[in-house]
């Protein structure tokens, strides 16, 4: 079959990477000149099944009224009146129930257990390598309340059968010897051993390098403009270097997935939530993390990538805009310097941003859309990285007829449709 996936993100190149594995032909198309060049670019660098959750949580809310007066907050509304940006927060309220987010973390553990089982068996089918480290990440808690609210992941976790320790001060310590300065500052910590951390601009192009010998097509500066569509099917792309046809597409383009599928009567709850992050040259290794460590209070990840320090974090509601915000520099710098004090030059520091693509109750939507033949890999969040390789193979085996190995049907399009509404032309069902 040939397929044509749009996007080449992480998420967009592990598709194409598991289609051209399960025989079919493929094409990537983009708009920049290479891959991981956006949302893929800087991210914090963890692979973290057991960390997968949604924002939407119980206590967001008036959390949110809190951090509105923080020096250092981790999410940071811009006053937007448009529509998408109030529907897609309306709907991310609702999910903020104990019932809707046990429901929304156990999908998303499930689905990223698995993404790190691909990735481990990629690793090993064919030594990838872009600064991979397999020490499990450390989720640090500076207050007794942290320590206590941690019970509802607990529980998923014991659900989901996901390895975890529960650590004090001299545990996270002994964990992670670097935090041995700040250890004043640490009322306890989770500890998932079976996370990961990695380069994902690094792994992304190395992928490409084995997709591209595996037959895959890059097609680079191209510009996607509109999909065509009849009779229940797409049957070509138009872009700014002519139509594209096909017998399947893959959407992956991240927040910019709702604008091509909003014509063909779909609206995917997909929205644009900026995340900064740092990249800092290490100076003196014995400071610095060993891992991932998360500084809960300000929902900043410290990774380790090699021979340099990312932190990432923060969730800024600002629309598609990229501005730098020396603001949001400052809590990353702040959240590192505090609990890895000197173990980095923060004056040769790269500061960065990104839009993540988020849907209302964390779950990225993977799997077949209203369309017979345009398949969704897109809504992954805060969580491209982790979910990436399991995304992709479990498309791919779906696209290719054989059964998923985890449960998909709530992963997919369909959880957002009403009732299914035709008009009378006999148009596809639209979203809720």
């Amino acid at each position: 079959m040939k397929v044509v996936v749009l996007g080449a993100g992480v998420i967009g190149v592990t598709s194409a990477w598991y289609l051209a594995r399960a025989g079919h032909e493929v094409t990537v198309i983009d708009r920049q000149d290479g891959p991981a060049l956006e949302t893929s670019f800087a991210n914090a660098g963890e692979v973290s099944p057991g960390y997968a959750s949604p924002w939407a949580a119980p206590g967001i809310p008036m959390k949110a009224m809190k951090w509105l007066f923080m020096r250092h907050a981790p999410l940071i509304i811009q006053p937007r009146a448009d529509w998408a940006t109030i529907s897609w927060m309306a709907r991310m309220l609702s999910n903020c129930t104990s019932a809707a987010y046990a429901v929304n973390k156990s999908r998303m553990v499930r689905l990223a257990e698995y993404s790190r089982n691909c990735l481990i068996a990629l690793r090993a089918d064919t030594g990838i390598s872009y600064d991979e480290r397999t020490k499990g990440t450390l989720q640090l808690f500076r207050t007794e309340k942290q320590v206590e609210a941690a019970a509802k992941d607990i529980k998923v976790l014991k659900a989901d059968g996901v390895p975890f320790e529960v650590l004090d001060a001299v545990g996270c310590i002994a964990a992670e010897p670097g935090l041995a300065t700040s250890r004043d500052k640490i009322a306890g910590g989770l500890r998932l051993p079976g996370d990961e951390t990695g380069d994902c601009f690094k792994f992304t192009n190395a992928l490409m390098e084995l997709a591209k010998a595996a037959g895959v097509t890059f097609r680079w500066k191209v510009g996607i403009q509109a999909l065509e569509a009849e009779a229940g099917r797409v049957v070509g792309v138009r872009t700014d270097a002519g139509r594209v046809t096909a017998d399947a597409f893959v959407l992956a383009l991240g927040s910019y997935s709702p604008a091509l599928a909003r014509p063909l009567g779909m609206s995917l709850p997909v929205y644009p939530v900026k995340g900064y992050s740092i990249t800092v040259p290490i100076t003196d290794a014995s400071k610095a993390p060993e891992s991932t460590v998360m500084d809960e209070t300000y929902k900043v990840a410290i990774t380790r990538l090699g021979d340099r320090i990312r932190a990432g974090g923060m969730a800024e509601i600002a629309g598609f805009d990229l501005t730098l915000r020396e603001k949001r520099r400052e809590t990353l710098v702040h959240s590192v310097e505090d609990l890895f004090g000197g173990a980095g030059d923060q004056t040769k520091a790269t500061f960065w941003t990104g839009l993540r693509p988020m849907t209302p109750d964390g779950t990225p939507i993977v799997g077949r859309s209203s369309l017979s033949n345009l398949f969704l890999n897109t809504g992954h969040g805060t969580l491209g990285w982790t979910m990436a390789a399991g995304s992709g193979r479990l498309l791919a085996d779906l696209m290719s007829g054989r059964a998923a190995e985890i449960e998909h049907a709530d992963l997919g399009y369909a959880r957002y449709l009403r009732a299914p509404l035709r008009s009378q032309t006999g148009r596809q069902p639209v979203a809720a």
